[in-house]
């Protein structure tokens, strides 16, 4: 945008930064900065602010202790007279209603909150779940109670990975079973299966569907066990691990005492992407069968048999 007065204004993307270079400027707004790769600021944008002695401000949600982190903290320095910081929650603005913010916090984990919500600089080393050892209050010798209702969830794997299943008590809200085994043929995997649902009569089997999944599901069905698919995408795996995340969090959920279980929720991992959203896995070389087979029961106890779109 050309004015009359000779000024200029440009909005332009930062995905090939070296695109960016030209002539100097009076001042840069660099929005949803944390999610720019450092350079950006210190080789292409700083320099051509040099001639002119141009000001710039940096704009975003944190993301994680990065490079925007290190430049707002050069705005709480009193050292630092050429810079100033501010930090700002969703609630003090006031176009936003302080309900519908109240209303996400109860649906959403601790972490993801603090740092969308409130603005809060939080380094990735955390874990995902928290207060496992506090849920961890389930009897491992429940048995079978015909007035209640209980969900499954099962994911697949066979070599170097684990088939795990989780059966969840929705009437209690604890795990009452938990299988996991490898290195055995889909026959047997699903009869196993069957064995349990023939004893714990799951309403709903929530099953991962992706690659090797879904022959299973289809057999399983034309058994006439009430089998699920559920396709994982990093949409979908996001909402299911926040899922059962806040549900430990809060309490709202009774784990088994497995140390296999506790293991892999304990090592599970976060990773912010450039893009604004999280990647949920497990730590290279170690499993999240168990993780992913209790999440697919806890969102059985949330949805039942109905499907949630995460398009």
């Amino acid at each position: 945008m050309d004015f009359k007065s000779g000024g200029m204004l440009a909005i332009r993307s930062t995905h090939y930064p070296d695109n960016l270079r030209g002539e100097g400027l009076d001042y840069a707004v660099l929005d949803e900065a944390a999610f720019m790769q450092p350079d950006v600021w210190s080789e292409v944008v700083r320099p051509m602010l040099l001639e002119r002695k141009g000001g710039a401000m940096f704009l975003s949600t944190p993301f994680g202790c990065n490079w925007f982190w290190h430049l707002y903290q050069l705005g709480l320095d009193p050292d630092e007279p050429d810079w100033v910081s501010f930090h700002f929650k969703s609630w003090d603005n006031p176009y936003v209603a302080y309900e519908e913010i109240e209303a996400i916090r109860r649906t959403t984990s601790e972490r993801v909150f603090r740092e969308e919500y409130e603005a809060a600089f939080i380094d990735d080393a955390g874990q995902v779940f928290r207060g496992i050892r506090e849920v961890t209050t389930a009897p491992p010798d429940a048995v079978y109670n015909p007035s209640h209702r209980y969900l499954a969830g099962i994911d697949w794997g066979r070599e170097s990975d684990y088939t795990a299943i989780v059966i969840i008590d929705a009437t209690t809200r604890q795990m009452v079973a938990l299988d996991r085994f490898n290195k055995i043929g889909w026959q047997a995997q699903r009869d196993r299966l069957k064995l349990l649902a023939s004893y714990w009569k799951p309403s709903v089997i929530w099953a991962e569907a992706n690659s090797i999944g879904s022959p299973n599901i289809e057999a399983l069905q034309n058994e006439g066990l009430p089998v699920r698919p559920f396709m994982t995408t990093a949409r979908s795996k996001a909402s299911l691990i926040e899922g059962l995340a806040l549900a430990i969090e809060r309490g709202d959920i009774g784990l088994l005492p497995s140390e296999v279980l506790l293991n892999e929720l304990a090592s599970y991992t976060l990773e912010r992407l450039a893009g604004g959203g999280y990647r949920y896995s497990a730590p290279s070389g170690l499993h999240d069968d168990t993780v992913i087979a209790a999440a697919l029961s806890w969102y059985g106890v949330q949805h039942g048999g109905l499907r949630v779109d995460f398009a």
